[in-house]
């Protein structure tokens, strides 16, 4: 599933079937099947017939199949019921943002701005990132302050999950830090180098064998290896 946790099944050009109740009820066994293998729970997704050229389905019920009494899906809460694609698209749970946790920043580049300085930019995966906390990189070992932190050219008091920021550091020059570091609050369990991991490893190339002697590459978060 690569991550992904939430699934709608949105099946287009009924229209070209001529809204046939067989042929949606054919293609949700058939995905059905599919999506189980991969690892999703058939009951937790909703399937949704729609014609996108016409806009059925899609933000008002279609009066083109009479015969789809809405979807339903299976949620920690209990059951979820609509009958458009837009309900199927709010009806998707918002994960929580782990600002508990301490702060893990994955770097994706880091810019050199006249007359700002140096500016690393990254997506917060956890914890919170605020102007005057002390961060340490790792595993370059540099601790520096953060000086501002920005998103979408506009100040924040307070970068959070998922936000893409670029934050202004005090005293480090570019060639110092680099994609793939990651920054962490230096006081509170900030990121160290390990001999070893346990990850989640997604194979997406390799030639049939892996035997001695092959060399894959390795990307982890923003780290090319």
């Amino acid at each position: 599933t690569l991550g992904v946790k939430q699934l709608i099944v949105a099946i287009n050009k009924m229209d070209t079937a001529n809204w046939s109740q067989d042929r949606f009820q054919e293609i949700v066994k058939e995905t059905s099947t599919f999506i189980k293998k991969v690892g999703y729970n058939p009951k937790t997704v909703p399937f949704v017939p729609i014609s996108g050229f016409h806009g059925d389905n899609m933000l008002e019920p279609s009066k083109n199949c009479s015969w789809f009494k809405g979807w339903e899906k299976e949620t920690k809460e209990g059951k979820v019921t609509g009958d458009t694609l837009l309900k199927a698209i709010d009806s998707i749970e918002t994960p929580k943002r782990p600002v508990d946790k301490p702060l893990r920043l994955p770097l994706q580049d880091v810019y050199k701005i006249g007359g700002i300085g140096t500016v690393p930019v990254g997506r917060i995966e956890t914890g919170v990132l605020k102007p005057g906390m002390v961060v340490t990189f790792a595993p370059a070992n540099v601790t520096t302050e953060v000086k501002s932190v920005e998103m979408h050219h506009e100040q924040l008091q307070e970068g959070q999950p998922g936000d893409n920021v670029g934050f202004n550091v005090k005293n480090v020059s570019v060639k110092d830090i680099r994609r793939g570091n990651v920054a962490g609050d230096s006081k509170n369990d900030p990121p160290l180098a390990a001999a070893s991991f346990n990850a989640q490893v997604i194979v997406l190339n390799h030639p049939g064998q892996v035997g001695a002697g092959y060399a894959p590459v390795l990307d982890c978060h923003t780290a090319h290896i």
